[in-house]
């Protein structure tokens, strides 16, 4: 099983997981080793000894560490036909050491499939303490089954809200993004970004895996200006980082422009507000990341907007030199006043 991280359960955890399903077992804890190969392992488990409230309160307080991530799986009384029901935990700790929070962040979905998704009821993402606890938990199932529909603008401003508030990083990256919503770049689009710095290729196409929430590759290529257009999808949002071959006064110029194509409202809402707040996310970590120099970064509808004559303008704008207007000469001296005196009668 592969991941963005390469980092998969122990044996050891893979066993456990066959046999802690039985309903004995209430509260699994499994962190990232630090060894030379990271594998997931299995920190501690506990069993039930009231009902799930009751444990919750009793045994969550003293599992997770203030500074440290992890994950935990927390089981419910409830059964379905294949079985207990599973609280999935993300715990990722504001005070927590970035690489650690983007190694757990990057290999979240790993973990799910190991254990099974099957079996998760809810999946929790929490940074702080109140998160942790049962009546945080139980807000978390509030909202979660607040009542609908929602109208379009309501369904946008969801999205928005739910954008402005998670945050996740890649492994690959060295320093955590914040100010919008970040995905983490699978393993061959962080690889395609170095092959570009090398300039062994001169166009990279991105685009999110809505359901995974992760920035994935779509394209790597090397082609002219006049085939940009060509390459970009008229039914779906994406990303384009170009290397743009031209001349300017005289220069030989090769400039990264950084596209960001979005068809318009035939592209779902989510999606459409998914690729608008990860797209700060993805720039910064090409620009700071990769110490990537993008010139210009620009917005576009259609690919037919992407002519030579369009990146020449948006690069280098034709500057308008004002006229000097005519300055008026200032009127002429009539020399100093003259005081006169009225003569006395």
């Amino acid at each position: 099983m592969n991941s963005q991280t390469g980092i998969n359960a122990s044996p050891q955890l893979r066993t456990f997981f066959g046999t802690c399903r039985s309903g004995q077992i209430r509260l699994i804890k499994v962190s990232i080793n630090d060894e030379a190969s990271p594998a997931l392992e299995l920190d501690e488990s506990q069993e039930a000894s009231g009902t799930w409230e009751e444990d919750w309160e009793r045994l969550m307080p003293q599992a997770y560490e203030n500074d440290q991530p992890a994950y935990f799986l927390f089981r419910l009384d409830e059964k379905d036909s294949s079985g207990y029901l599973w609280v999935f935990i993300s715990w990722s700790p504001d005070h927590a050491h970035t690489r650690q929070k983007m190694l757990y962040a990057a290999t979240k979905a790993t973990f799910k499939k190991e254990f099974g998704q099957g079996q998760i009821k809810d999946e929790v993402y929490a940074n702080m303490r109140e998160d942790m606890t049962l009546a945080g938990y139980k807000k978390h199932v509030d909202h979660e089954s607040a009542p609908g529909p929602l109208s379009r603008e309501e369904e946008e401003l969801k999205v928005v809200k739910e954008t402005e508030t998670r945050v996740e990083i890649s492994i690959d990256s060295k320093h955590q993004t914040l100010g919008s919503l970040a995905f983490p770049f699978e393993k061959k689009a962080l690889e395609a970004i170095e092959i570009y710095n090398r300039k062994e290729v001169d166009y990279l196409q991105f685009g999110i895996d809505v359901a995974n929430e992760t920035v994935m590759l779509k394209e790597k290529d090397s082609f002219d200006v006049s085939a940009l257009a060509g390459h970009v999808p008229e039914e779906t949002a994406r990303y384009h980082v170009f290397r743009f071959k031209h001349t300017h006064e005289g220069d030989y110029l090769e400039s990264t422009v950084f596209v960001y194509s979005m068809p318009g409202y035939s592209v779902p809402i989510k999606e459409r507000m998914l690729y608008s707040s990860c797209k700060n996310a993805v720039i910064e970590i090409i620009t700071k990341h990769y110490e990537m120099e993008i010139a210009k970064s620009v917005e576009i509808e259609t690919g037919s907007e992407l002519t030579e004559e369009f990146l020449q303008e948006e690069l280098h704008p034709i500057k308008i030199v004002a006229k000097q207007k005519f300055a008026r000469p200032p009127p002429p001296n009539r020399g100093n006043k003259r005081i006169t005196k009225t003569p006395v009668a």
